[in-house]
This record gives C-alpha cells, structure tokens and sequence, in this order.
C-alpha cells in the first residue's frame, strides 16, 4: 500500500468509526506509527474502543495526540500535573515536547504517578490535553541514561522527519511477484562473533545483528552483494546490546545507511555505552577506529525502540515482535512474521533458558514459527554447565580460599550482565556470613551498566523486581561495592596488601583495565583469577583457560614478560549462553516446533555437532550454514 493509498484509507476509516463531534484535524506517519491530531483528545480516549477499532481495521499501531493548538501552557499544566500525581511518585523532572502534545514525567516510583489501572494519567489526559509518559528516574543516577535522553529532546525535530521517512517507506507498495525469503549468513556461523543475518525478500532487506569478532576484530562480509548498497536495507534489528551483535552498528551509519535501527530500549542505551567505550579504548591503544562518536549519536536518533511483545511493521511485507532472550538486559528473540500469514521465523540471538539471577528464561512460545536461526555456542556433546546454584556455590569456595589465604581475586567479566549476577552473588554471601566481607572493586564499565539496569526493573526477573522496588532493598547500593572512577584509585588498590575481589573489564581479556590488575597480580600464587564467561578462540583469555605460564606486555617500546602464577579457575555456570541440555530442551518445548533449524554462533563442531543431535531426535530439518551461504526458505 502506498502513502497516498494508506492516508485515504485512515481518513475513511475514521470517517465510518468516529462520531461527527469528533474531528481529525491532521494524519501523520511516525515510523511504524498512523498519529492522529484532535482538539477532542478527552472524547476520543473515553468514547468506547475508537482508537482499538481504528488499529484493528488499519492493521497498524495507532496513536492519538491533541492538536497543538488545543494544548494549555506548559506551565499550568506543570501546576496541575503536581497537584494531581500524589507526592510519593517523587517527580524529578517534567520535559515538555509541544510539537508532539507529549510531556515526560520522571518519576522514581512510577506506579504512584500512573495510578490504579492507569487512572491518575487518564484524568491528566482529559484536564491538560498534553499526553503524559511516565519515565522511571534510575535510582543509581546513569550517566547513558541522561545523556540518551537528553539528546533525542535535542535532536526532536530532525527524529520526526527520520520517522516520517520511515513510515512512507514502510507504507510503499509491495511487488506483485509470488512471496519468497531467504537468508544470508553474512557472519557468525560456524564461529562465535561478527554476528550478522540477512534476511531478503522480494520486497525487503533487514539485517540482524552487526558484531565483530572480539578475537581478531574481523567484520561480517560488508561486501556482499545482497548487502549492498546499504541504503537498499529497511531495517537494522539488534538482539542485544554485545559488540559481537552490535559493535559495527555505527559503521553502517558512517558508509551509508540511512534507516532506522529496533532494538529494546535498554538495549540501545546499553549499546551507547559499549560502543562509546570501544572508542576510547581504541584510542588509547592508538589504533585507527571505523567509526566515532558522531556515529553513535547518529545511532541513538535512528534507534526506534521497541517493547517485548510489540508487534511493529518495518517493511512492506515484515513485523517484527521482540521476545525475552533471558541473555541480558533487554536482550530478545527478533520474530518476523512474512507476508499476510505467509512464512514466520525468528532469530534467537544468545539465548539462556533457564532462570537466572537477573532474567527470566528465554521465551519459547511463538504464535507461528517456521524456521528459527539458534546459537550454539554450547552446543557441543560435553558442553554440560552446573546449575546457577552449583556455580554459586563454586565461585564462593574459590572466592573464600583465595581470601582465607590473604590474596586477591580477579574476575574478568562483560560489564553487561555477568557482572551484575556475581555482583548479587557477592552481597548475599557477604551478608549471610558465608563469605568474609571484603571490599569488591568494580573497574571499567560495570558501575554504570548497574545503573542502567535499575533504570529499566521490567526487564528483570519478577524476584529481583520485588525486592528492589517493593522491599526496598537493592543489592546494587550495598557498602561491599566500591567504583573504581581514577586512575589514582586503581594503583591504590594495585598497591593495597590487603585481600579483594576485583569485578573488571573485559571478560575476554583483550584490552580493558582487568589487564591491569592481572599484570600486577600474575605472579602472586596466593591470588586467583576466575572466569565466569564464555572466552572466544583466539582472545588471551582462552590462552589462559589453556595454561599459558608467561605473558608478554608491552612496557614503552619493549615488551617485558611475566610468569603466571596466579590460580586460575573458570566457573561455566554463571554464562549468558544456554549449554547443551537447555538447548536441547529449548527445541523440544518449542511451541510451535519450527520445520527447520538453522544453527550460527558457535564453532564449527558445536554447531554441526547441536544440528545433527536435534535432527536425529526431533526429525527436524537442521543445517549450520556457512558463512556467505544463502538459503531460501520460501
């Protein structure tokens, strides 16, 4: 359907549902979004269903806004607003954006300002005419969090004209040739990183994922045909917010891609961080990067996030709906439906079906499901992890023999996800008396990367969820946890005689300030350093899972060795990623159980290995792809 045909429907569908009273006095496209404008903002929200009937007729979302000429000023509305929202919701803030009729209200307990059944912003609604959001105010302050705010306020005028762009795009006509899909392993498969899919179809491009290879910094294939040009793509969709997933999103934007980029909210913000700290890395190792920080805030602007559940059109013939992944922080399954009901299929990104300290387990139900493109990073026939439990119960042991011994122990971790649940290990062994409280340093990212997980608690497990806003108590603020912010405070705790527990980055060890402390504590056998992740073929953290007795770093211009001699030990129970059991019990409560399987992420023998164990026990089509392998599915 065209523009033109698309607004001519949407005027005679209003037409046959509303009421004469009611007027629609303009119709715009804001990405996947119809938005309607009315001075009768009160009559349209409480006479009957309209807006329901509207999107069901349209097939679309659907959204309704004052028109701004009926807005009362910002701030009388600010008057009334406080008066009406009780002063437990605590405002922090009001931002109000008239050419949208929408105020923000920043609030840190949102329920009170929302009210029972969403009572309190309903009558708002119908006294202000502006449409009231309510924002959680993070109760660690996010640094990200603001900023990203801050600037799609800054940037509002030139995101609408992207949105409307957008959704004339979306709106063009489909070709009328017979319905056909396919995907294009584009990086990732048979290996763990660069992780990238195109799917294509005769009407459509979008590309899942853009990660590189934290082992080499080797890319997907950017020179793909199908690929190219970028401008071709509809969409980019993120599954979460990892640099092998999402670290070469910005270099799209640099050399060409114009459109918009879906992902959950806390995955973009997560993935501001990321990159924006990959920039300062790669400076600080004088390397020449792929893109900077224009990029990332050219990214922030395109971002359309998306909640789980969410069914959005992006294309002429695509919808896409985000499920839970249970991997991090607003990580998701990408579902695409294809067509009026032609084919579905989903790409799982990295997946952990089992409930964790932060997530619930991944989701497994899907209204329709054809195909599913599924990790294997523990695929393989011996990739049995321990249970969150057992692991729990590991790391404590390791964690009081290195501390009875007065050494201290090193924990590199992803500042996103593994750090948080070793985080809520340590303050509650600490407070149950079953690990000597000591101080647990927190280096790199991981302090901030907290903080964005307070600021998005629906994304966590309901258990976490209860405690910190219902209990009053958040594990995150304990007085064990202490930021590493300076250079000064790192050497303080290098030269410090006295027993720790260091949280660093990276988890893999290629870089990052964890670097630091294993250079200075290498030699000390009565320290330890424990791996809670998963450590990719080629990093220095996989040279060290396989015994490696000197290390070699670079002191000026001469490199300078170092025996090993620090305890190393690797915990698999703490990983993001499902093992061989759960990935196997994932496909078998599928439900619907897809015709095929297609299997990326991990290494070749993993992969092939997980694809034949499913197809002789479930009968299922299943394939692991090489990469620039292209495959059709209808």
């Amino acid at each position: 359907m065209s523009y033109d045909s698309l607004l001519e429907q949407t005027r005679a569908t209003l037409r046959e549902v509303l009421p004469e009273e009611i007027e629609v006095t303009d119709i715009e496209l804001e990405g996947p979004h119809i938005v309607l404008y009315t001075k009768q903002l009160d009559a349209f929200l409480s006479g009957g269903d309209y807006l329901r009937q509207v999107a069901q007729r349209l097939r679309r979302r659907v959204l309704v806004r004052s028109d701004p000429a009926s807005l009362i000023d910002p701030k009388e509305a600010e008057k009334l607003i406080r008066e009406k929202i009780p002063p437990e919701a605590e405002i922090t803030g009001l931002f109000f954006e008239p050419e949208t009729g929408e105020v923000a209200i920043e609030a840190s307990n949102p329920g009170a300002a929302i009210g029972r059944q969403g009572s309190t912003l309903n009558e708002l609604k119908r006294t202000i005419g502006w449409i009231p959001t309510v924002i959680r105010t993070p109760p660690i302050p996010s640094k990200t969090v603001e900023e990203v705010r801050i600037h799609l306020r800054n940037q509002f005028d030139s995101r609408r004209g992207f949105l409307k762009k957008v959704g004339i795009r979306i709106a063009r006509d489909r070709l009328p040739e017979k319905i056909w899909a396919r995907n294009t392993a584009l990086g990732g498969y048979r290996e763990v990183g660069r992780s990238a899919h195109l799917l294509s179809t005769q009407n459509s491009k979008v590309l899942i994922d853009c990660g590189i290879d934290p082992g080499s910094d080797r890319t997907p294939y950017f020179s793909a045909p199908e690929l190219l040009p970028l401008d071709s793509l509809d969409a980019v969709v993120i599954t979460h917010a990892h640099l092998d997933h999402c670290g070469l999103v910005p270099t799209l934007l640099k050399y060409g891609y114009a459109g918009p980029i879906y992902c959950t909210a806390p995955t973009r913000d997560l993935m501001t961080l990321m990159l924006l700290d990959a920039i300062k890395v790669t400076n600080q190792e004088a390397r020449r990067g792929l893109y900077d920080s224009s990029h990332v805030r050219e990214l922030v602007a395109r971002t359309i996030p998306l909640r789980w559940g969410e069914t959005t059109d992006i294309a002429p013939d695509l919808r896409l709906t985000l499920h839970n992944a249970g991997h991090i922080l607003g990580s998701s399954i990408a579902h695409f439906h294809i067509g009026d009901g032609d084919y579905n299929l989903a790409y799982s990104g990295d997946i952990k079906f089992e409930r964790s300290w932060l997530f619930n387990p991944a989701t497994n139900r899907f209204p329709r499901l054809e195909t599913m493109v599924l990790e294997s990073t523990y695929g393989g026939y011996r990739d049995v992890q321990p249970s969150r439990q057992q692991a729990t119960e590991e790391f404590t042991q390791l964690a009081a023999k290195v501390i009875d011994r007065g050494g201290k122990l090193v924990v590199p971790v992803f500042a996103v996800g593994r750090s948080q649940e070793v985080m809520l290990v340590l303050e509650e062994r600490m407070r149950e008396g079953k690990l000597t409280r000591v101080p647990v340093y927190l280096d790199g990212m991981i302090f901030e990367a907290t903080a964005i997980h307070t600021a998005y608690p629906e994304y966590l497990n309901s258990q976490l969820r209860t405690q910190i806003f219902q209990q009053g108590d958040n594990p995150f603020l304990s007085d064990v946890f202490r930021r590493v912010d300076s250079a000064q405070m790192r050497y303080s705790v290098l030269d410090s005689k006295e027993p720790c527990i260091v949280l660093a980055t990276s988890g893999m060890m290629s870089g990052g300030p964890v670097m630091e402390y294993f250079r200075a504590w290498a030699p000390e056998e009565k320290s330890g350093l424990l791996f809670v992740g998963y450590q990719a073929e080629g990093t220095f953290g996989r040279r060290l899972q396989r015994g490696l007795t000197e290390a070699t770093f670079l002191d000026g211009n001469r490199q300078v060795s170092t025996p090993v001699r620090i305890e190393i030990a690797t915990i698999e129970g703490f990983s993001g990623h499902s093992d061989r059991v759960q990935l196997m019990n994932y496909v078998a409560t599928l439900d619907p159980r897809p015709r095929q399987l297609l299997f990326c992420h991990g290494e070749e023998s993993k992969a092939v290995d997980l694809a034949a164990s499913i197809h002789k026990r479930f009968n299922l089509e299943t394939r692991a792809p090489f990469n620039l392998e292209a495959i059709r599915m209808i």
